[in-house]
């Protein structure tokens, strides 16, 4: 019997994305589908635009404490054997559902996958792609290439490893695959699922973003891996030194990076209690060209 796949949509003041949001949705030629929009109490145009859905979606607006707590509510207020939740700014593509409930009905010992997926814009261009991988769960330690959008699990891991911690704002995700992957099997399904969309606004790509995010990232890969990442110990104390820095000197890059470095390399130490090898590794050229790329345009290294 096909399963039935839940699909929660958080949302907060993005009128400007969420109707497209919920067409993608609508537009699957999965039958199975359960689908719940969890507004957080917009006061922006989204409740006009829900209301427009009614009788073809599920939708309640109410006050939250956040992302993780609205996902948490929409899964609770489901039934669907397979989960998967889809902010208001991304989209799935034609036919992702159909395409991952064969594979989860044709892997029945698989908890969880996720798929490949663009990088659209504002207008829904594609820009680049997601530098999405084949799961390596020390891998996943330094960089998070589970791309959220494209990403179902079963609804009964989700309540096994105690959904998502709603203590975290950015990093929500990351946490949750990794609780996962210690568990259960966890598979990539190399095909395009969803757009993934940038805007000044999101989390992915806004500055005033860039600080809380390394800093959640840093912490989880202390709590479950022992172990501060190089670039994720470089990701926060650059920001963090950087913040600290008269403004005339921010705006030289290649002064910030290095006094970045400087105390990235001292922390790096003491976080971890000497120098490891996989790190040393780590240090490529094109890895090190990257410290000299903004945050909001990182993105932009994984264009086609």
């Amino acid at each position: 019997m096909a399963p039935v796949i839940s699909v929660i949509t958080p949302s907060f003041n993005q009128g400007n994305y969420i109707e497209e949001t919920i067409a993608s949705v609508l537009s699957q030629d999965y039958p199975h589908i359960e689908y719940m929009v969890v507004d957080g109490g917009s006061t922006d145009n989204t409740l006009n635009i829900l209301r427009q859905y009614r009788g073809k979606i599920r939708w309640i607006s109410e006050k939250d404490n956040g992302q993780a707590d609205a996902i948490n509510k929409g899964v609770r207020m489901t039934k669907g054997e397979i989960v998967a939740w889809l902010n208001s700014d991304d989209i799935f593509l034609p036919g992702a559902i159909q395409k991952v409930a064969e594979y989860f009905d044709n892997h029945p010992d698989v908890q969880m996958i996720y798929g490949k997926a663009y990088f659209i814009d504002p207008a829904g261009k594609i820009v680049g792609r997601y530098p999405t991988e084949p799961f390596n769960f020390e891998r996943l330690a330094s960089f998070n290439f589970v791309c959220q959008p494209s990403a179902f699990f079963r609804r009964e891991t989700f309540y096994d490893v105690g959904g998502l911690n709603p203590e975290l704002h950015y990093s929500l995700d990351y946490d949750l695959w990794i609780r996962i992957a210690q568990k259960f099997s966890v598979r990539y399904f190399p095909v395009f699922l969803s757009g993934y969309r940038l805007h000044e606004t999101s989390k992915t790509v806004g500055y005033d973003h860039a600080l809380p995010n390394h800093k959640e990232g840093l912490n989880i890969t202390l709590k479950y891996y022992k172990w501060a990442p190089a670039n994720r110990v470089y990701g926060y104390y650059y920001h963090l030194t950087e913040l600290k820095l008269p403004r005339f000197l921010r705006k030289m890059r290649p002064v910030t990076v290095i006094l970045g470095l400087l105390v990235s390399i001292v922390k790096y130490i003491q976080l971890n209690k000497g120098i490891r090898r996989k790190d040393i590794k780590a240090l490529t050229p094109k890895n090190l060209k990257k410290l000299f790329i903004p945050w909001g345009d990182l993105y932009k290294t994984y264009r086609d």
